[in-house]
């Protein structure tokens, strides 16, 4: 008889696009600072936190809205040190820092990362790692541009016999 076991491992994150008490509350139970890329890669050991920001993007949308979006910046990058380890309590003393300087508040916190180009990360936790997660653009005025709103997917097999009436959706 042969037997194949499968293994799912589901990790809750406990934070969605983590605001900067958010990372502050998580560091003080860590020792060590680790960063997970997407793809499952994890950011060098040796990296560094070269800039904690306050970024301010004012900006008018396709639709013509004026808007203002502001953030906490985070830039990793890695060096040739590699004997370099960050410390939980010396990010939580340049966080400290950047909040009496700048003027910085509990905002939401991009990461930025050097890869093939600079990418733009949002920022989760499982628990032991930092996550950087995937961030998409988007049409912040889709009513006034004409984009149409997307029906609803429905199962054929979902549908009774019956189920199909003119403006019912389904067709």
């Amino acid at each position: 008889m042969k037997f194949e076991i499968k293994i799912q491992i589901v990790v809750n994150h406990k934070y969605k696009n983590m605001k900067l008490s958010d990372i502050k509350n998580a560091l003080e139970n860590l020792e060590s600072v680790n960063f997970i890329l997407p793809n499952g890669a994890v950011v060098s050991q040796h990296f560094h936190v070269t800039e904690v920001g306050a970024i301010t993007r004012h900006f008018i949308d396709c639709g013509g809205t004026e808007r203002i979006e502001k953030k906490v910046n985070f830039q990793l990058w890695e060096a040739d040190d590699y004997d370099h380890r960050l410390g939980a309590q010396k990010l939580l003393n340049i966080i400290s820092l950047s909040e009496e300087k700048l003027g910085i508040g509990n905002l939401e916190v991009e990461v930025e990362y050097q890869s093939e180009t600079i990418g733009k990360y949002g920022l989760d936790f499982d628990g032991i790692h930092f996550i950087l997660t995937s961030t998409q653009t988007d049409c912040l005025a889709k009513d006034k541009c004409g984009i149409p709103e997307q029906k609803p997917r429905i199962k054929m097999g979902d549908l009774s016999k019956n189920a199909c009436t003119p403006g019912g959706g389904c067709c």
